[in-house]
């Protein structure tokens, strides 16, 4: 069973920190490509940051580039973003997606909340 399961969001100060996790399961996690989205209310999904197979290229947003760092632990089949330099804007709904061909799964979401 492919599970996705996401952790460390939360309510945070802006200019704050968070690291959020995505521990995945049921699949070969070192062979997928792991990518970070989110999802404001109303809004659209979008993605956020993207990272390859082997940790090596890294693709970000313009709106989270120098802020936010993807990072994978192939021996641990997590997914890691770090994030710094918080915004109001930041706030939405974040998930992992693990993509290898046309397989795509998706975790369920954590909720960051950037607000004083």
């Amino acid at each position: 069973q492919v599970q996705l399961v996401e952790s460390g969001g939360g309510l945070v100060q802006p200019g704050g920190s968070l690291r959020l996790s995505c521990v995945a399961s049921g699949f070969t996690f070192s062979t997928y490509v792991m990518s970070w989205y989110r999802q404001a209310p109303g809004k659209e999904r979008e993605l956020v940051a993207t990272i390859a197979r082997t940790g090596g290229p890294t693709t970000y947003a313009d709106s989270v580039k120098g802020r936010f760092t993807i990072s994978r632990d192939n021996a641990k089949n997590t997914v890691y973003l770090e994030m710094n330099s918080l915004k109001a804007d930041d706030t939405s709904v974040y998930y992992c997606r693990a993509s290898f061909g046309f397989r795509n799964y998706w975790g369920q979401g954590t909720q960051v909340t950037v607000s004083s």
